[in-house]
């Protein structure tokens, strides 16, 4: 586990103990729609394809990794799969999950983003002198899905899930572009961003990966703070299949050298940041469950009553939600809205 990692952790841990404890993003200079492309197309290993594809918005090109569909000649939909707030770089689906097994034998394409570190998959009112341009919702609605479907045989339905930091993007996403994407599934994310103590999340996320906040929706009070925040907008979300899960925080069946792959510093991790982040994302998860509930906006809540924040208990939840999400993707209407 790199250093950076341990930095990011316990900076949002902090923020998120100082007060008692993280779109429809938007577009502050819209640029004409523009068609992606694979800049560059690598084999392997196994059934990967690794892919550079270039976005307009953001002028540079995106990392990441497809799984193709288990008959890559028949038509299949696509799952996106957003990692945390370090893009990928301090673990990722691929190299923690047991991803390429779990969808060997299923008939759709898995696209996992390798990037996006501190952005929230969001589209950014400025460009920031670190991060650079933040276009990710026009990326993830507008221009790598088209991409998807045209190349590698989409059906032009669409699912997308993430875990912490992305836990949180997945709701905004959908709010971006209400019913593009049918499924949504967040895992240990904390989906409130625009009262005080998701503004410090929100804040301690991205400028741990030296990005400026104000870049993104502006400084704290400005109108993009609750127009990006899912928990305020949530009647956006009907029509859209709901998956959220989060443990408690307390010792589970990970907590083990065997759940922290033989690493006694990723045990130390789970048990000394992961479990009270957990925490955190509990009271979030169960404030979201409530507001849903009194809006009667259909959702799935998966509660479990321990675990920390950490992709052993991730990887369960991608398997728990994955029916939910093979449902509405093979559900009859052949495109999005």
């Amino acid at each position: 586990m790199s250093e950076q990692f341990r930095r990011t952790s316990a900076a949002l841990l902090a923020a998120c103990l100082s007060l008692a404890c993280a779109s429809t993003s938007a577009h502050a200079e819209p640029a004409e729609v523009q068609v992606s492309r694979i800049a560059e197309l690598r084999t392997g290993p196994g059934r990967q394809t690794q892919l550079e594809v270039y976005s307009p918005a953001m002028d540079r090109t995106v990392d990441m990794t497809l799984l193709r569909a288990a008959n890559p000649d028949s038509p299949a939909p696509t799952l996106y799969l957003l990692n945390g707030s370090s893009g990928g770089t301090d673990g990722n689906w691929l190299d923690r999950t047991d991803l390429t097994d779990f969808f060997a034998d299923e008939q759709v394409n898995v696209v996992v983003l390798m990037d996006g570190a501190g952005s929230y998959f969001a589209d950014w009112r400025a460009d920031d002198p670190v991060l650079g341009r933040q276009r990710w919702a026009t990326f993830l609605t507008e221009e790598l899905p088209p991409m998807v479907d045209r190349e590698f045989d989409g059906t032009g339905a669409n699912a997308i899930a993430g875990v912490s930091m992305a836990g949180t993007a997945v709701f905004q996403l959908a709010l971006a572009v209400p019913g593009f994407y049918r499924a949504i599934g967040s895992y240990s994310g904390c989906v409130r961003t625009s009262d005080p103590a998701g503004q410090a999340i929100v804040q301690t996320v991205v400028t741990t990966q030296r990005g400026t906040v104000a870049n993104m929706w502006g400084p704290p009070g400005d109108p993009a703070w609750r127009a990006n925040d899912p928990y305020l907008q949530a009647d956006k979300l009907r029509g859209t299949a709901v998956y959220v899960s989060t443990g408690t925080g307390l010792p589970g069946p990970n907590e083990n050298l065997a759940g922290a792959r033989g690493s006694v510093v990723d045990l130390l991790y789970q048990l000394l940041f992961g479990a009270p982040l957990e925490m955190v994302a509990n009271a979030c998860t169960r404030q979201l469950r409530d507001r849903l509930g009194a809006a009667g906006i259909p959702a799935t809540f998966d509660l479990r009553p321990t675990g920390t924040h950490s992709w052993g208990y991730w990887q369960e939840d991608l398997h728990r939600s994955w029916p939910m999400f093979e449902a509405a993707l093979n559900r009859s209407e052949e495109k999005p809205r």
